[in-house]
């Protein structure tokens, strides 16, 4: 799987032409429903097709179309819904604070699903450079002007994901890699109804081999982690904006809303008008 993302990095790298229009996601106005918001930098780029998202602009939420050679920057807590209704090709790198992990996704036109999934993730260490780039494009994404500050601290971003992964092809157990992709997984997609049965089939496992990997490489159950995710983002979105708990929980993929309370107090102690009126949002 590394040999796929890292001929995939170095085309990108050998082009000396460079990206072309790199959009930036902000925090800004409200996010549609099922928009992805994570608290971890993504950046998507375009192979393919149209790859088309609602994204904030000053004229409110806007519809736009990301073309081959173009890249999508989203910073932490930063959003974007993409409709997935056009044929397109896409790669996501997902800078979690542990790890780094690699998405390619290719959709055909009114089909259902995607006909190609490939993931891949790898560790990122702290306090390395990697940090100091991310940090340059989140401060980048607040001004105006833009380029072509963009397209060189892009580069540097991919060419030290290249890096990275050079680095993790040297040797690292499976069930590791394997975890992390998960939790990346999880943390991308906790809004949507998702469950161990959902889970294993997508990275080809079997329910009790799932359960067992988040025992032996993250000392939880996979419930716990999933509802974890769950809490930290509803609490993000209590502080953040004034949804009606019903949208909250909905926003965070729980169906039930008594629930969704019932769940946040045994956890923190607070129901979450308690704990919204102890962090009003800013």
């Amino acid at each position: 799987m590394n040999i796929i993302f890292t001929q995939l990095l170095d085309g990108l790298l050998g082009d000396e032409a460079g990206f072309g229009r790199v959009r930036f996601a902000t925090d800004q106005g409200v996010p549609p429903g099922f928009s992805y918001q994570v608290n971890f930098p993504r950046l998507e780029l375009v192979f393919s097709g149209r790859y088309v998202n609602q994204l904030w602009s000053p004229e409110g939420t806007k519809e736009v179309a990301i073309l081959p050679g173009e890249a999508l920057y989203i910073p932490p807590n930063a959003w974007n819904k993409p409709d997935w209704e056009h044929e397109c090709s896409v790669l996501s790198l997902l800078f979690g604070k542990r790890q780094l992990g690699f998405s390619l996704v290719a959709k055909h036109k009114g089909e259902e699903g995607f006909f190609d999934v490939q993931k891949h993730s790898i560790p990122a260490g702290a306090g390395r450079a990697l940090e100091h780039i991310l940090l340059s494009l989140n401060t980048l994404a607040q001004e105006t002007v833009t380029a072509p500050t963009d397209n060189h601290l892009l580069r540097a971003l991919l060419s030290y994901s290249r890096q990275l992964l050079a680095e993790s092809a040297q040797g690292r157990p499976r069930g590791a890699d394997l975890f992390h992709g998960i939790c990346i997984y999880i943390q991308e997609n906790f809004h949507r109804p998702i469950s161990r049965e959902s889970i294993a089939q997508r990275f080809n496992l079997s329910p009790s081999h799932l359960s067992r990997l988040f025992r032996q490489q993250g000392h939880m159950r996979l419930a716990d982690y999933i509802s974890w995710v769950r809490l930290d983002r509803a609490k993000f979105m209590l502080k953040k904006y004034r949804f009606r708990l019903e949208e909250v929980a909905s926003r965070c993929g729980y169906r039930d809303v008594n629930y969704f309370c019932r769940v946040f107090k045994q956890k923190t102690g607070l129901t979450p008008s308690q704990y919204r009126g102890l962090c009003p949002p800013g």
